[in-house]
């Protein structure tokens, strides 16, 4: 019998692998987050017209999906797009690689956003409802809108969720936990300057950590370029592009913040994703085989 360690497995459950930044090497990205040992992912949709793109490929390369209207696409899609997820979620209810109503939410960043907040609620509380209607949790998106989130879920009660790249305060953090919700970190929990989401990464329950990406953005601190050094470079320097493979050095951060080890750190956060996403058990390659 072998004496050697499994090897540490990874679930990046929130990873925008649809995006056309992927088109050229989609089976490279998730070839490298294979390699990493990103062994599963959560393809959230971010409107009715992704629906079946993230379904396809959740399909295509053995990982997971959510339906869901993204608060920034509701000011130009119509109330009958509500129909549309709802009719979505009938159809594939019976899919075991639909795991979540996603993604979800309001923004309150840009000033164009927030005028448009009464909508972005609206349609938010109705997916609330197609949620606890179909029995899945949701993956809320929670850019400067912690509150209105909480007070949404306060009105309209869910199978619990993951609070997605959270961004809050301590006590919005306690908020989201009390109601059964996870805490989705990821790249900005590498930068050193974040001193607020690194805070919360190291204080927060354990039972509250999962780990995400949201590629391709929200880079980690190797990845990322600021506006001084792109404009510098000649030609433009882009930002670099986040991808689910990048889990796996993320967690290297909260691991040190949290003082586990990387092993600790994956079968905790694998089994918060799991009590979250309870479908992600029998699709996880470990689970699947019984290990």
């Amino acid at each position: 019998m072998s004496s050697e360690s499994p090897p540490v497995q990874w679930i990046d459950t929130h990873s925008h692998l649809d995006a056309p930044e992927f088109d050229a090497d989609r089976a490279a990205v998730v070839a490298r987050a294979d390699a990493a040992g990103v062994t599963l992912q959560v393809i959230p949709a971010v409107g009715v017209s992704n629906f079946d793109t993230v379904r396809r490929l959740a399909h295509e390369y053995g990982l997971a999906y959510a339906l869901g209207i993204h608060p920034l696409g509701v000011g130009a899609a119509p109330d009958e797009d509500l129909d549309r997820l709802e009719q979505a979620l009938q159809d594939h209810k019976d899919d075991p690689r639909l795991v979540a109503v996603g993604e979800i939410g309001v923004d309150l960043f840009l000033p164009g956003l927030i005028a448009l907040r009464p909508r972005q609620e609206h349609f938010y509380r109705e997916q609330l409802k197609l949620a606890r209607r179909a029995g899945l949790p949701v993956l809320v998106h929670v850019r400067r809108s912690s509150d209105p989130v909480l007070a949404g879920l306060r009105r309209i009660d869910v199978p619990g969720g993951i609070a997605h790249a959270f961004n809050g305060s301590e006590q919005q953090a306690t908020n989201f936990v009390e109601r059964g919700f996870r805490l989705g970190f990821g790249g900005s929990v590498t930068f050193e300057t974040a001193h607020q989401i690194r805070r919360i990464a190291q204080s927060a329950k354990a039972s509250a950590l999962v780990l995400e990406t949201d590629s391709p953005d929200i880079p980690p601190h190797w990845l990322y370029r600021t506006a001084a050094e792109r404009q510098a470079a000649s030609p433009a320097l882009p930002q670099a592009r986040n991808e689910p493979a990048e889990v796996a050095r993320i967690a290297e951060s909260l691991a040190a913040l949290r003082g586990v080890t990387l092993a600790e750190l994956a079968a905790l956060t694998r089994a918060n994703a799991f009590a979250t996403m309870p479908r992600l058990a029998a699709l996880h390659p470990t689970t699947a085989r019984g290990d």
